[in-house]
């Protein structure tokens, strides 16, 4: 006789989910995590790696069996609902297995010594004889335990399960045609958050599918607006979405944090006004007009970024130093400041850099949407977009969008005040994430582990390490959705705020990248914050669309070594897009390369300002740190559409030796490039590797390179 190894079978809400087998009750159960991965040799990307699939049986473990449980020897593993343990005895002639709840004998079955029968091809004990007692026993466990998962209260959780969906919280504001005095709601809303470039407000205003007239709803600081049909033109506005700059005497240059999402505008007047900084996306709307990117009088501008739009009209920039649009139509574009790059655009203008200065490509590579809320009759869900390659235009027109719909009680909505515990135990339940608008204090990362993960935040939620951890951690795993989120560096330096993968891992996600979609982060200006990195990003094919890595230069908290964060934006894996990437004031590096075949549509970034002296960003010999460096290893890497400016107002005579550096490999290749001196607050030697004019005077003009090398 033989005494084979106890085995734990957990069935639950979460231990089902980490065992890969969907859970019995009390739970949505997601069943995906690596069982193993091949390496390619020579260290190059991972080979073939296989799931866990929902239905499947559940993994076994297993340990020796020293005694009942709670004896000396054995240890107890926790598991939410109901465990089972089977201990299997084995002899020649039969098989009993004995439960932890009761003791059933099996049939007879040939031993692994036994002569094989059926096709002479089968080896004996094959991996199908195998599977068939495995099943047998599983069987028979689920026999028994029929009764007992029929005699448990239906409807219920069990103890440690954390229910999906609910209400959105207070800061969500849901608005239907019917809903009196929408235009007094708004106008206090904004009352509120004009001017509050570092309050504590946040918001998401949620307009129901219909029409709404006479309205002008002005956006101020964290607050989002977004229609809930899954076509922008289910919600349409006899009226405008505005942002303008009057709190700020016309300069829309820190007009930060506003969003508009998936809504059809018809203006008043004919023409919308969206005149914003960074980290103020126009996604998903339809404007059956003309679209003003400048404030009222025309003055400073700093923006900006739209995606899967429709503008009837025309688009005019006019004050607005650079721009980013992608997989859009637009009805025309007037002008050009410095730097307007365009991928993927119907309308957009042909490509002229530097006169105009327009960078335009045919098509985006890879893109992926943001997901966002929308309703389903009476239903909140999360429409999450497919991935196109090659992009061209919305993804809306002519209906039937690609992707898959998530229904809120897929997600764990949360809340300020929810420990990042909790919120990894969601994430390990099977849960998505859905952030409602407010600041998010974490002792610890919020940890992305599982495949295909959606975390969407309302309302510019906001995310505060603190002791200084990194503030979210997604795993190397396919598919996560990170989108809608602010970092925020607390007062203990963090090594990273936010990391994507595992360093030096290259397994291929080119198939079912992860994206990061309006994430942002920002070291000081609330308060004093620190970090060595703002985003780390380690994963092959993953994609970052627009976003904005600040280390701030303004406000609470700010100075060369009160805030310091020596890089911005560091890149190890392979095959990295980024599209609309806007990366400011980093003591070193605000981009550093290291990963192979990475691209860049759209770069925008300003040096520190606050550098004490030339000796302060010194690089070895080398005056002044790029602010976008590829490193020398690198084979190949492209970039369209970057510029870079300096502003030490500091020490004006700072020089900056150049804005890019880069290895002189075939591979490495650069398209319509500039450095600008704002005012002649310091001077730029060369634009790359010393090629291109230096600026100098007061007079603010740029130095551009078409090309490079």
């Amino acid at each position: 006789m033989e005494l084979r190894p106890r085995r734990r079978v957990c069935w639950s809400g979460r231990g089902a989910a980490r065992w890969g087998q969907r859970a019995v009750r009390g739970a949505v159960a997601r069943p995906y995590g690596f069982i193993g991965q091949k390496p390619k040799a020579g260290g190059g990307r991972g080979g073939p790696r296989k799931r866990a699939i929902p239905g499947e049986s559940p993994s076994i473990t297993r340990k020796p069996e020293t005694g009942v449980e709670g004896s000396e020897g054995s240890k107890t593993y926790p598991c939410t609902g109901l465990d089972v343990f089977v201990t299997s005895v084995k002899h020649r002639h039969a098989r009993s297995t004995t439960l932890g709840v009761a003791h059933m004998p099996f049939p007879p079955t040939k031993s692994r010594t036994d002569p094989p029968t059926g096709s002479p091809h089968r080896a004996a004990g094959s991996t199908r004889s195998r599977g068939r007692r495995r099943a047998t026993v599983l069987t028979a466990v689920s026999a028994l335990l029929t009764p007992l998962f029929l005699l448990a209260p239906t409807g219920q959780a069990t103890a440690a399960d954390l229910p999906g969906g609910g209400d959105l919280g207070p800061n969500v504001k849901v608005f239907d045609p019917s809903t009196p005095d929408i235009q007094g709601q708004v106008d206090t809303i904004f009352k509120q958050q004009e001017s509050a470039q570092f309050g504590d407000g946040r918001y998401q205003l949620l307009f129901k599918p219909g029409t709404y007239d006479n309205l002008n709803v002005q956006l101020g600081f964290y607050t989002s607006i977004s229609g809930l049909g899954l076509s922008p033109d289910d919600t349409t506005f006899n009226g405008d979405v505005t942002v303008d700059a009057g709190w700020f005497n016309g300069n829309a240059t820190q007009n930060f944090w506003r969003s508009a999402e998936n809504l059809a505008l018809n203006p008043v007047n004919g023409t919308d006004r969206w005149a914003v900084a960074q980290a103020a996306p126009f996604r998903r709307m339809h404007v059956k007009g003309g679209l003003n990117l400048a404030p009222d009088g025309y003055g400073w501008a700093s923006g900006g970024y739209i995606a899967d739009s429709k503008i009837d009209g025309e688009v005019g920039p006019y004050s607005q130093q650079q721009w980013y649009t992608r997989d859009s139509s637009v009805g025309g574009w007037t002008n050009g400041v410095w730097n307007m790059v365009f991928s993927g655009v119907n309308g957009a203008p042909a490509q002229s850099f530097p006169e105009p200065p327009y960078t335009t490509l045919d098509s985006t590579p890879v893109s992926r949407e943001k997901p966002f809320l929308y309703l389903d009759g009476n239903d909140y869900k999360v429409f999450v977009p497919a991935k196109r390659e090659n992009a061209r235009g919305t993804t809306w027109e002519g209906g039937n969008p690609a992707g898959e719909s998530l229904s809120l009680d897929q997600f764990y909505v949360v809340k300020p005040g929810t420990s990042a515990d909790t919120i990894n135990q969601a994430v390990e339940q099977g849960l998505h994430l859905l952030f409602t608008p407010g600041i998010y204090h974490v002792d610890k990362p919020i940890e992305i582990n599982r495949p295909d993960t959606v975390v969407l935040g309302l309302g510019y939620a906001t995310i505060v390490p603190d002791g200084g951890a990194t503030a979210l951690r997604v795993g190397d795993v396919d598919g996560v959705k990170v989108a809608g989120l602010l970092v925020d560096a607390g007062t203990t330096k963090s090594d990273a705020l936010v990391e994507v993968g595992t360093k030096g891992t290259h397994t291929d996600h080119a198939a079912n990248p992860t994206s990061l979609q309006d994430v942002f982060i920002r070291v000081g200006g609330a308060g004093p914050g620190k970090a060595d990195n703002g985003m780390v990003i380690n994963s092959d094919d993953t994609i970052i669309d627009h976003t904005w890595i600040w280390r701030a230069d303004h406000g609470d908290g700010v100075g060369w070594e009160t805030n310091r964060a020596d890089y911005g934006f560091t890149v190890n894996g392979d095959d990295v897009l980024a599209t609309g990437l806007f990366v400011e004031h980093f003591n070193k590096y605000d981009v550093l390369w290291n990963g192979e075949r990475g691209r860049t549509i759209f770069f925008q970034n300003e040096k520190a300002y606050d550098a004490p002296n030339q000796a302060a960003v010194q690089d070895g010999t080398t005056k002044g740190f790029a602010a976008y460096k590829v490193a020398d290893s690198v084979q190949t890497h492209e970039g369209w559409g970057l510029g870079s400016y300096c502003n030490f107002t500091a020490d004006p005579s700072i020089q900056q030796d150049n804005g890019f550096q880069a290895p002189a490999n075939p591979g490495v290749k650069f398209h319509d490039l500039l450095v600008v001196s704002l005012g002649g607050m310091g001077q730029y030697n060369h634009v790359i590797n010393d090629v291109g004019g230096a600026t100098s005077g007061t007079d603010t003009i740029p130095s551009q390179v078409v090309s490079w090398p």
